[in-house]
């Protein structure tokens, strides 16, 4: 078992914690995607819920948490999904939520997020700079900051999608991962490591934002001064140490692709799978895409893990 912050036994009691709608997603083969891309290919399909992408499940935990604790407030940073998962995880158990977000974040999510009861503070930089507001809130409230995949239950909850990934073990030897900061890759990781280990786990960042993939090939914190992707749900600029420490335990390898790749990828499931997906949850099918020897025969599982897109950009990358 791969050492890290991580616990078998408390991912598994997550279950009995998360909201059901955010369980047992589907996992299905998609054969028309799979011919061309040269492999076998299953989708693990994490957009059929209220918030449209995977964060419900680490936000489930929080907000349960909170509740009992008789917290009434939290705050977090957000490229747009986990301030909407937070908000509908919050509401449900009578938390006042507060997100704060790049004002430059796609419309639709900052919609979203408002309609689910939130109060959004838009910042006029990036995510790190939403970050960095969000703590100064917390602390002048004595409110709670929830940080993303530093956070264990944030880590936690999305490891039950590993959980469900473990049981179909037999029908996939790659998982696809999109990487941002860590959550997903460092908890999916850590079960499939632990109770699958005989499959890849391979990370997939944009080289736009390029920053915890590069840190996981130095085995060291590595920093950028910018970024430029269009993927935002997995745009960051400062890796977590600790998240890195985990995600070096439980990642068999971390892969760039670029933008063009990216597009390429959305196009190809709005095709061949009929799914309208954001740009971070095409990062599976862009690295078969990069590097189709590498998974030729093989039979891999991509994580779908956001569809909340603006639409006039969608239209735009897929169409034009």
């Amino acid at each position: 078992m791969p050492q890290t912050r991580l616990d078998l036994d408390r991912i598994h009691a997550a279950r009995s914690v998360i909201d059901p709608v955010f369980l047992d997603t589907p996992m299905y083969r998609c054969d028309a995607l799979g011919r061309r891309l040269g492999c076998t290919v299953s989708i693990k399909l994490e957009t059929a819920n209220p918030v449209r992408s995977f964060k419900g499940r680490g936000t489930e935990l929080v907000a349960s948490l909170l509740a009992e604790r008789g917290r009434s407030a939290v705050v977090c940073a957000s490229a747009g999904n986990l301030g909407q998962a937070l908000g509908w995880s919050g509401g449900r158990r009578g938390l006042d939520v507060t997100v704060v977000a790049s004002r430059r974040a796609p419309a639709a999510k900052l919609d979203r997020i408002r309609a689910l009861g939130a109060e959004l503070e838009l910042v006029d930089g990036d995510f790190e700079m939403a970050r960095e507001r969000a703590a100064t809130i917390a602390q002048r409230r004595g409110i709670r900051l929830l940080e993303d995949s530093l956070d264990i239950e944030t880590c936690e909850g999305a490891a039950t999608i590993g959980l469900e990934l473990a049981d179909k073990k037999s029908t996939f030897d790659t998982v696809l991962i999109a990487l941002g900061g860590g959550a997903m890759a460092t908890g999916v990781g850590y079960v499939l490591k632990t109770l699958a280990p005989g499959a890849e786990v391979i990370c997939v960042q944009p080289m736009g934002a390029p920053a915890m993939t590069r840190s996981w090939h130095e085995r060291r914190v590595i920093t950028t001064e910018s970024m430029d992707t269009i993927a935002d749900g997995v745009a960051g600029r400062y890796p977590i140490p600790a998240v890195l420490d985990d995600l070096l335990a439980v990642a068999d390898d971390a892969v760039l692709v670029r933008e063009s790749s990216i597009i390429a990828g959305m196009r190809l499931l709005l095709e061949h799978a009929g799914l309208v997906v954001e740009p971070s949850a095409a990062l599976g099918v862009a690295a078969v895409l990069e590097d189709p020897d590498r998974f030729a025969g093989r039979r891999i599982v991509t994580v779908i893990c956001g569809s909340n897109v603006d639409l006039n950009a969608y239209h735009h990358w897929v169409h034009g």
